[in-house]
């Protein structure tokens, strides 16, 4: 469904003159761009935000969040292949929402998160294979939430998040071999909580976020192999774009990154390209669901869906699946 419009009187006729003056834009405005959104499955569990995710092969997991009433443990499974979700074993560790998901070499890792009360530093771990969880080493820091973590080379990575005081920027890698974790240093952007980051080949890339009310422009690529970050454009280029948010997705598909949904100043369904061999971003047609926040995104590189998450008070359990290149078509 697509954007529609109430006229009222002379309030039309103002708006009208108002749009002649200055660029407006709306979601009929996505006929001019490639990108198309297909309806997948609706989540079999209750409408949620604020989960942990990560994908394994091509199946995607999800799991904990916040429901508007309770903060839970299910989790679940999603087929990209089949189309269809799975309950799976519930999570060990205390109900929580704002946690982290990400996995290293088929297995897949929750922890951190808000429970409530406290922002938590627990971490454990999810075997696909025996659908069983059990607990690892806690992060060595202050408990937080809305941080962000990915698996790379056989490790896992953490950092930034809110610790219930102030926003943080330090950076941890969880060495499974030995149950361990470690400070990394070298990262130079700005404090922020509830940023995003996608994988291209052996480059993690890092952004948007929010830091005492203030959305993060700075973009940064993670060298996995020299454990270096460099600077890229900021995602405020003057007039040519902005895609300034916090509490968005990120996902990678056929060698390009993205970035979609979130919030700034309401809730957002724009989608933004990120092709790493140019650093720029190209606009792509707009989300066609429900505008929202803290959603989840699963992709296994050559597929990606997006869904759940909330708008003001209403949480959400649809999903959908993109694709960048098709000519947009509101039929499907």
């Amino acid at each position: 469904m697509k954007g529609f419009k109430y006229y009222i009187g002379t309030i039309t006729i103002f708006s009208t003159v108002i749009c002649s003056l200055v660029s407006c834009s709306n979601d009929d405005d996505d006929d001019d761009y490639l990108g198309n959104w297909v309806d997948r499955s609706v989540f079999d569990g209750s409408p949620r935000s604020g989960t942990a995710s990560f994908t394994i092969g091509n199946i995607g997991y999800t799991g904990v969040g916040y429901d508007g009433d309770d903060y839970l443990t299910s989790f679940w499974s999603y087929d990209m292949d089949g189309d269809f979700w799975s309950q799976k074993a519930d999570f060990i560790g205390s109900a929580r929402n704002a946690a982290v998901g990400f996995e290293i070499d088929g297995t897949g890792y929750i922890g951190s998160g808000y429970d409530g009360l406290d922002e938590l530093n627990d971490f454990f771990t999810y075997n696909a294979g025996s659908n069983s969880w059990e607990e690892i080493a806690s992060l060595p820091t202050t408990g937080r939430r809305s941080a962000i973590a990915f698996g790379m080379n056989g490790f896992g990575y953490f950092g930034t998040g809110y610790d219930g005081e102030n926003d943080r920027k330090d950076f941890w890698k969880y060495n499974p071999g030995t149950d361990s974790w470690s400070e990394l240093v070298g990262f130079g952007g700005d404090k922020r909580r509830a940023a995003t980051t996608f994988t291209i080949g052996d480059q993690v890339y890092l952004g948007t976020g929010v830091s005492n009310g203030i959305y993060i422009d700075d973009f940064w690529a993670f060298d996995a192999a020299t454990e270096t970050w460099t600077k890229k454009l900021d995602l405020d280029e003057e007039d040519d774009y902005s895609i300034t948010r916090s509490n968005a997705v990120g996902f990678t598909l056929n060698g390009y990154g993205y970035i979609a949904t979130g919030v700034s100043s309401g809730t957002l369904g724009t989608v933004w390209q990120y092709d790493p061999s140019t650093d720029e971003w190209e606009l792509k047609t707009s989300f066609e669901g429900t505008t929202r926040q803290d959603g989840v995104a699963f992709s296994n590189g050559t597929k990606a869906v997006v869904g759940l998450g909330k708008t003001g008070s209403l949480y959400l359990d649809d999903l959908y699946e993109f694709f960048p290149f098709d000519e947009y078509d509101d039929e499907d």
